[in-house]
């Protein structure tokens, strides 16, 4: 339908559009064409770079080797890249499989309260949109700030709403619908039918994806879900789709469904001011985000007091009460807090294939050091959120006590990775994948974004050859 065909069915049923609805489709249509300030172009390349090294490092796990056969099993039309294989697959279903692929090792961004994990969804569903149409790098960038921008407000909104528990379909889907939106440049009154489908798309998901061990549901829901959400709500009002022009108005509307009595204002608060891919944590560790303070936290405190392990009676750990029901002696490696502190203190980092190793869970000498972990949910570190606060105290068997509180991790918008580090890290994740070469070479080509004509240029650095029989 054309703009005018949107206008009259507006006039035809004598509603006024709601006014958080004006400023929010219109700051949509907008973006495709509208200059971002340095800073936040600096630091949503960082997260694009951040979520492919997710994605790449991610299709060895078991999620990414569930989702790389699902791509090989299913086929389909070659249009987008499945990341670190030799498959193309339709936007759809290349955006749901990189989703996957993104938040398998659980080295993607996420967002200090809990609740939000933007990249794994926002970038694979722009890039496979992207893909399709030939977008510049430009425009991705765009794309993708826009992304982080109207899903983490949706969260917000819905999170302070508090009717539904699981949150990250939310901004999965609608930070991934922004920017499959953007990148096809939709104007103001398609934006507004592509926010209905999102809407309507949003509300899935349930925390049973704590049940599944191997870490398999949990990306799909975290990132492939709302990936795949994005880019369908946006190829469907691509070709003209038509729905409910205004689905902030009226009976069963989003406010009323997701968040009663909240103020609709949240979604657009200083919205073009205040740019949420800076208040999105890079993480430092491929773990569940909760954990990464208290590791920091283990780390500061034995560089203050050096200790042997049969030095240490008991290590009390304190985060908000949210994060502890995720990460309390998980039964997966990368979100079991006392696995994990356990490792750091046997071995005095956490690599990536530490972090992953269930069979290690197991090991009489992690076992050893897990007893004497304990997790404690406190109410008063969850008032400070969105600060992300962990409190570790370390009590020895001498009698001594040192503690250390931690809200500043690196990688969090109080103490953000430079370049340097957020490129080491994406090496460390893709060269084994990907090799050495062709991962320099992709590292170099995203903070060149703005010189890529076309999208598709990245393909050949996002491949891996042979992988059809890969396991």
């Amino acid at each position: 339908m054309n703009d005018a065909g949107h206008n009259a069915a507006t006039v035809r049923r004598g509603a006024a559009i709601h006014p958080v609805m004006v400023r929010l489709s219109e700051y949509m249509s907008g973006a495709a064409d509208r200059a971002l300030p340095a800073d936040v172009i600096r630091e949503t390349r960082h997260h694009i770079l951040d979520t492919i090294a997710a994605m790449v490092s991610g299709a060895d796990l078991v999620p990414g080797r569930h989702a790389l056969r699902f791509a090989r099993e299913y086929g389909g039309e070659k249009i987008a890249t499945v990341v670190a294989s030799d498959a193309l697959m339709g936007p759809i279903e290349a955006a749901m499989v990189n989703g996957v692929l993104a938040n398998a090792d659980e080295t993607d961004d996420n967002y200090s309260t809990g609740g939000a994990h933007p990249g794994c969804a926002v970038v694979p569903a722009a890039l496979a949109i992207g893909e399709k149409y030939g977008i510049a790098g430009a425009q991705f960038i765009r794309a993708v700030a826009l992304g982080y921008d109207v899903g983490l407000r949706a969260f917000k909104l819905v999170a302070k709403g508090g009717v539904l528990a699981e949150t990250h379909n939310i901004v999965g889907t609608f930070g991934a619908s922004a920017a499959c939106g953007c990148a096809v440049a939709l104007d103001t009154p398609r934006m507004r039918t592509l926010i209905d489908y999102a809407s309507q798309q949003a509300g899935a998901g349930i925390g049973a994806w704590r049940q599944d061990t191997e870490h398999v549901e949990k990306s799909f829901m975290f990132g492939g879900m709302g990936a795949r959400n994005g880019v369908t709500a946006a190829l469907l009002v691509h070709a003209g789709w038509t729905g409910v022009d205004d689905v902030f108005s009226g009976p069963g509307n989003l406010f009323q469904s997701y968040a009663p009595g909240v103020d609709p204002e949240l979604l657009v608060h200083r919205l073009g001011e205040e740019f949420e891919v800076q208040n999105t944590i890079i993480k430092k560790w491929s773990t569940g985000g909760p954990i990464q303070s208290p590791l920091e936290a283990i780390q500061l405190i034995r560089r203050r007091r050096p200790f042997e392990l049969d030095e240490i009676r008991s290590i009390d750990v304190r985060v908000s009460t949210r994060a502890a029901d995720k990460i309390d002696d998980s039964v997966m490696a990368n979100l079991s807090m006392q696995y994990l502190i356990a490792v750091v203190l046997i071995d005095g980092t956490l690599s990536f294939t530490a972090a992953h190793d269930d069979a290690r869970m197991r090991d009489p000498a992690v076992l050893r050091q897990k007893a004497k972990i304990r997790v404690i949910a406190d109410e008063s570190l969850e008032r400070l959120l969105p600060a992300r606060v962990a409190v570790v105290d370390v009590a020895f068997t001498d009698g001594t006590v040192v503690s250390e509180r931690n809200d500043t991790v690196r990688g969090s918008p109080g103490n953000p990775m430079t370049s340097d580090e957020v490129t080491a890290k994406a090496r460390d994740l893709m060269a084994p994948v990907l090799g050495a070469q062709k991962c320099a070479t992709l590292i170099e080509r995203i903070f060149a974004l703005e010189e890529v004509a076309n999208i598709r240029e990245l393909r050949p650095l996002l491949q891996r050859a042979g992988t059809k029989d890969h396991r």
